[in-house]
C-alpha cells in the first residue's frame, strides 16, 4: 500500500549526530507548517531513544506552537540529539562487562507504528541519514533534512550549521593572529570536519592563515616549515597554521583518540598536537596548538544559518504534502529541492582540489602542504 499525504494526522521529528547551530530553526519551521496543516507533531528525543523499548516517556514531547516559541535563535537542539546508540548497530552492556552490539531496530518500528506515527522529519549527517534510510527499508516514510557542520553531504550546496562553524573558527583565528604576533610563536589550530576540509579552508583562508591542512591534500610538513621560514625571512615573526582533524600526512595515517566504541564513529583529534611538536623541531620555532573543539559547534546560529533552517523546516512539510518520501531536502540555489535519501548518502562530498577557493588560499600564498 502507498503513501497517502492525505491520510497524515500525526508526524515526528528526531535530530541525531553532533549538534548543529539552526537545528532549532528547523524544529520550529517543520512544527508550524505541519500545525498549520491540522497534524499532531511530537519530537523524539536524543535520536531514537524515545521510540525504544522501556523508553523514559519524557523523551517522547508533543510539540506544539508554545513549545517551539521562540527557540530560532538559540544553538543546540530543544529535543536534544545522539552520535551513539544506533538502533541498528545498539551497544549492551554484559553482566561481565563486555559491550555487544546488537539490533533494536525493530523495536522502533513497533513503537513509530504502535504511537501513530504516519511519517518522521529525520535532521541529521552522513550517519543519521544512514540509519534513516535502514528504516526507509523497513517501512518507515522518511523526509530527511541535511545538517553537519562539515558541510560534507552530497547532494545540497550547503549544510545549516556550516556558516556558524567556519564563522566561529574565524573569530577565534583572528584572536590568535593578535598572541601569535606578540610572542613571535607558531600558532597550529586545530578545526573539526572529519574527512573533509570544508571547515579548516573556509576558516582559514577568511581568517589570513598562513598554512591550511585539510584530508584531500596529504601534507608534507617541510613545506609548511619552509613557509614560516620564509616569513621570518620577510621579518613576519609569526606564522598561523589551520589543520583540519582529518587531516594527515603523506604516506602517513589519521590521528585518533582512540579505538572506535561500539555504535558510533572513530573519535578524530590530536594532529595539531603532532603537527606543532614537528614544525617546531623543522623550523626552532617556539611553536603552540590549540584545539578549537566544540566552540565551533556551539552558540547562536548565524542568520544565513537560521533562515537555511527555516526553509529546510518548511521544505520538509511541503514534501510531505506532496507525498514526496523517502528523500531528503536540499540546496540548489535559489531553490531548496528533494532528491532521493540515496543520492544523498552515496557518497562523501570532499573539497574539489580545484575549487575556486582552493585556487584563491593558493593565489594569496597559503601553503596546503603540498
Amino acid at each position: 500500500m502507498g503513501f497517502d499525504p492525505k491520510a497524515i494526522r500525526k508526524i515526528a521529528i528526531n535530530t541525531g549526530g553532533g549538534d548543529a547551530p539552526g537545528l532549532n530553526a528547523v524544529i520550529r519551521a517543520a512544527t508550524l507548517a505541519a500545525l498549520h496543516n491540522g497534524w499532531d507533531v511530537w519530537g523524539i528525543r536524543y535520536g531514537y531513544r524515545g521510540l525504544l523499548d522501556g523508553a523514559d516517556p519524557r523523551d517522547l514531547v508533543q510539540l506544539t506552537a508554545d513549545a517551539v516559541r521562540g527557540i530560532t535563535h538559540r544553538g543546540g537542539s530543544v529535543l536534544g540529539t545522539a552520535n551513539k546508540g544506533n538502533p541498528f548497530e545498539f551497544p549492551m552492556m554484559e553482566a561481565d562487562g563486555s559491550v555487544v552490539v546488537i539490533d533494536r531496530s525493530d523495536e522502533v518500528m513497533r513503537n513509530f507504528e504502535r504511537l501513530g506515527f504516519d511519517a518522521l522529519i529525520c535532521i541529521g549527517g552522513d550517519g543519521s541519514l544512514r540509519i534513516a534510510h535502514q528504516f526507509v527499508d523497513k517501512g518507515m516514510p522518511i523526509v530527511g533534512v541535511p545538517k553537519t557542520i562539515d558541510n560534507d553531504l552530497s547532494g545540497t550546496v550547503i549544510t545549516f550549521g556550516f556558516d556558524t562553524a567556519i564563522s566561529n573558527a574565524c573569530d577565534a583565528i583572528d584572536k590568535l593572529h593578535t598572541t601569535a604576533e606578540s610572542h613571535e610563536r607558531v600558532f597550529v589550530v586545530e578545526l573539526m570536519g572529519r574527512y573533509a576540509g570544508f571547515i579548516a579552508l573556509n576558516a582559514g583562508v577568511s581568517g589570513s592563515a598562513d598554512a591550511i591542512l585539510i584530508p584531500e591534500i596529504p601534507f608534507d610538513l617541510n613545506k609548511v616549515a619552509e613557509k614560516i621560514r620564509q616569513r621570518e625571512a620577510a621579518g613576519r615573526h609569526f606564522s598561523i597554521v589551520v589543520v583540519a582533524e582529518g587531516a594527515k600526512p603523506k604516506g602517513g595515517e589519521l590521528t585518533v583518540q582512540g579505538p572506535k566504541e561500539a555504535g558510533r564513529e572513530v573519535l578524530l583529534g590530536g594532529i595539531a598536537q603532532r603537527v606543532a611538536v614537528e614544525l617546531g623541531k623543522l623550523t626552532g620555532k617556539e611553536t603552540r596548538s590549540l584545539v578549537l573543539g566544540h566552540v565551533q559547534r556551539g552558540g547562536s546560529p548565524t542568520a544565513w544559518d537560521r533562515l537555511l533552517g527555516l526553509r529546510f523546516g518548511a521544505a520538509a512539510v511541503r514534501a510531505l504534502e506532496q507525498g514526496d518520501i523517502n528523500v531528503m531536502v536540499a540546496l540548489d540555489p535559489p531553490t531548496v529541492k528533494t532528491i532521493p535519501l540515496t543520492q544523498a548518502i552515496e557518497r562523501m562530498k570532499s573539497v574539489p582540489l580545484d575549487s575556486d577557493t582552493v585556487l584563491t588560499a593558493r593565489a594569496l600564498g597559503i601553503c596546503l602542504g603540498d
